[in-house]
């Protein structure tokens, strides 16, 4: 029971405590901050400041802020470190930032939080944004040039600060906004709001629609909901949430059929016990707390246990959260560990008062007569039915008892149930996981990358910024997408050729990618560009199709929820005066960059005037074709040319790894508990029945033939429950795998949910059978053991 009880409440305590910490600091820090709930882009040659202060005064507008001037424009690092150390090498391109012209930090709506120095007082000043991702960390001191403008401004870094909303990366006071602004274009408006009513994508959405109404048709250009920023946030704590609030749930429901079980075996097996103490002075009352104290104290302890297991558990499940949202780790809430423990202990006592009271009902002379054995005329037709059938006399005897004792026969069937349900769930959603993961790593597809740039730190890959634990970053290469002034990259053709030429070369394509801006986005979006035919190697679709072609772009779902768009829709992506239009045709499962990266065909970097050389190939091999040979064979052609092939390597996420080992611990404590339980009756029942077995024993009853009759009295149960468990464990994983994806901002492909295929439905249909086995076993070794003479003097 104890351990029944410490499962179940470690699970809850678990899933009620993420439930809460998840949410908690992202709310806290927005409620503090003012954040925005919509930050609306504007086209600057549309519509004008003063039309766009008039949509403070809209209806359902609480408060705004802005209109401020904006623009996007890529930095380059210069020899000026500043003086705190920790300066980035000179002549580094960085992604573009979004530059936003502010002349203070406050305001009725995101009050950004200065982190360190201080605000930017006047032209050639800039603070970053320590949060925003892909935003270089850099020391007070250290200068941005913007060679890609008239006179190529430089900025000295002043400040560094937290938007909780991401509204920028950057800020300057709005009258540097015009030396950041290319020739030819003009500098954009944001504008910050909060609404009456912005708790759902729908209420946000009819928010940004009365905007957009409000100002000339074509003005908003893009918009970013707080819902798509928090969702980010919490994403990684979030997704353990379905999972384990479902493994808690099945928990507390076997624990409290178990202690049913054995509470209510416990008064059968003790009605002599009973008998005697009533005869003694035992009142009633005194009965049913005697009863309900054996059941409690036990209970206890294993709620103690529990809540310290679940607060244990959740330590690195916490840390992992406050990682994604870049504070400190917060931990369970005490009311939960209370609310989780009373919620247990009231399980406990619902289930063993029905039992104590039926023992305290009892009266004296009842409880001292009565036998142990079920009363007459129960299972007698089962029984006579199995006396038929062509089975040994002892695992017929052995079939019809669970109808002796129905009752206890149902509950215990629906404990073995659980077991089959939560293995049934806990299998599928193992085979969801890792596919999902396999799906994690379609940017490196193939057995075989040839690298044109050297083998990129995919780990550790893109901009630099804040590193694990603070500390200076690490000092970056060159931006994709830009050119390396140090090296010189081979020829993509060369190298496209030599590869074509291998006779194992069954598909190949060449990818890089670059960041630039994105109408509708905050901050700098990385392109993932793709040169020949990628279809072999395309990400695993929502919904849609992967691109063909030039002017088709493929995103994952968090991408068309922080730009308000659907898939067929279009976006435009900038970079230093140049835009090309991009058609949205499907929608990937895609978490990288936080699930913002833009799919496309390498035509779009030519279109914005970027290096479109790919920086790595690729390949796919044919059938039997010797991969190590290939390799050596594939490197000697391409060295010259001044490339490298190597196999490909792959990552793991550490969060699905996380998941991984928490399923399998709370998998094995389910099947455990229900092995428990399973051993508890068998236990019971043939201790009350110690007096038939030593009449069959005198009668000629071989201990092999003992144990076949105790395993067969619980594995007809085992087997119904299996068969029963298996659908429901999987209706159960079909339901929480597309929460899981819901919480961290994706959809689930068809493909990741559907893995129950007969291979894997089979085994899973003899689980309930494994567990009652299992759990039988060991009082079936105990009864075979039992001499005849022993057994026929017990009571």
């Amino acid at each position: 029971m104890t351990l029944t009880v410490l499962v179940a409440v470690t699970a809850s305590v678990l899933a009620a405590g993420l439930l809460v910490a998840s949410d908690a600091p992202f709310d806290r820090a927005f409620a503090g901050q003012h954040g925005a709930h919509l930050a609306g882009q504007f086209d600057g040659t549309k519509v004008t400041g003063a039309q766009l202060a008039a949509t403070a005064r809209l209806t359902g507008v609480t408060a705004a802020a802005g209109p401020f001037p904006t623009v996007p424009a890529r930095p380059r690092t210069t020899t000026d470190g500043g003086t705190d150390g920790g300066n980035l090498p000179p002549d580094i391109d960085l992604p573009p930032l979004t530059v936003v012209g502010r002349a203070d930090p406050g305001g009725p709506v995101d009050h950004v939080t200065l982190l360190t120095g201080r605000w930017a007082t006047g032209p050639g000043q800039i603070v970053l944004d320590a949060g925003a991702d892909g935003v270089p960390s850099l020391p007070l001191g250290a200068g941005l040039r913007f060679p890609g403008l008239a006179g190529s401004p430089t900025l000295t870094v002043v400040g560094t600060a937290r938007s909780v909303s991401h509204t920028a990366d950057a800020w300057v006071v709005p009258a540097q906004i015009p030396a950041l602004t290319a020739t030819g274009t003009t500098a954009g408006y944001q504008m910050l709001y909060r609404f009456a009513a912005a708790a759902t994508d729908g209420q946000i959405t009819a928010g940004r629609a009365a905007i957009a109404s409000a100002v000339p048709p074509g003005a908003l250009t893009g918009a970013q909901s707080y819902l798509a920023v928090r969702q980010t946030a919490n994403a990684n704590s979030a997704a353990f949430v379905p999972f384990v609030a479902a493994f808690g749930v099945l928990g507390l429901a076997m624990s409290a059929l178990i202690i049913g079980i054995v509470v209510s075996g416990a008064v059968g097996a003790a009605t002599r016990r009973i008998g005697i103490l009533k005869s003694l002075g035992f009142t009633p009352a005194q009965v049913v707390r005697a009863y309900l104290g054996q059941a409690l104290i036990p209970a206890s302890v294993g709620v103690v246990l529990g809540v310290l297991g679940g607060n244990l558990l959740a330590v690195p499940v916490l840390r992992e959260q406050a990682d994604a949202y870049g504070s400190t780790a917060p931990s369970i809430p005490v009311w939960v560990d209370i609310a989780v423990a009373a919620a247990a202990l009231a399980v406990v006592a619902g289930a063993a008062l029905a039992p104590a009271l039926r023992a305290g009902r009892l009266s004296t002379v009842e409880a001292i007569s009565a036998g142990r054995a079920p009363r007459a005329g129960h299972g007698r037709p089962v029984a006579r039915l199995t006396g038929r059938m062509p089975v040994p006399r002892a695992l017929g005897i052995g079939l019809a008892h669970p109808f002796a004792r129905p009752a206890r026969s149902a509950v215990l069937a629906a404990a073995v149930g659980f077991g089959a349900i939560g293995v049934t769930f806990a299998v599928g959603l193992g085979i969801s996981l890792g596919d999902i993961q396999a799906a994690g790593n379609r940017d490196a597809v193939g057995p075989v990358t040839v690298f044109t740039m050297g083998p990129p730190d995919r780990e550790n890959a893109g901009p630099p910024g804040p590193r694990a634990g603070g500390g200076p970053p690490a000092a970056p290469a060159p931006a994709l997408g830009a050119p390396d002034p140090t090296a010189t990259a081979p020829d993509p053709t060369a190298v496209a050729a030599a590869i074509t030429a291998q006779p194992g070369t069954r598909h190949f394509y060449g990818r890089t990618e670059a960041q630039v801006s994105v109408t509708g986005i905050t901050g700098a979006t990385t392109v993932a560009a793709y040169q020949g035919d990628s279809s072999w190697a395309a990400y695993q679709m929502i919904s849609g199709t992967w691109f063909s072609g030039p002017g088709q772009a493929v995103v994952g779902t968090r991408f068309l929820h922080a730009a308000g768009i659907r898939v067929g829709d279009t976006v435009t992506a900038t970079d230093q005066g140049h835009s090309v239009r991009l058609r949205i045709v499907g929608e990937a499962l895609d978490l990288h960059n936080d699930g913002m990266t833009l799919l496309t065909d390498i035509s779009t970097l030519t279109g914005l005037g970027l290096d479109a050389r790919p920086d790595e190939f690729h390949v796919d091999l044919k059938p039997g074709t010797d991969l190590a040979g290939y390799i050596r064979t594939l490197d000697t052609a391409v060295a010259p040319i001044g490339a490298s092939a190597q196999a490909t390597t792959t990552g793991s996420s550490d969060v699905i790894a996380t998941m991984e080992a928490l399923i399998a611990m709370l998998t094995l404590g389910l099947s455990v508990v229900a092995a428990l339980g399973v051993l508890n009756t068998v236990v019971l029942d043939t201790r009350e029945r110690a007096h038939d077995l030593g009449v069959l024993k005198a009668l000629g009853m071989t201990p092999r033939q003992t144990v076949g009759m105790v395993i067969a009295s619980i594995a007809g149960l085992g087997a119904v429950a299996g068969l029963v468990g298996v659908p429901v464990g999987i209706a159960l994983h079909h339901a929480v795998v597309p929460m899981m994806g819901h919480a961290v901002g994706t959809g689930i492909p068809h493909a990741d949910i559907a893995v129950y295929h007969p291979g894997v439905v089979v085994p899973l249909a003899l689980g309930g059978l494994v567990i009652a086995v299992a759990g039988a076993l060991l009082p079936a070794s105990w009864a075979a053991r039992t001499r005849a003479t022993v057994a026929l003097r017990t009571e």
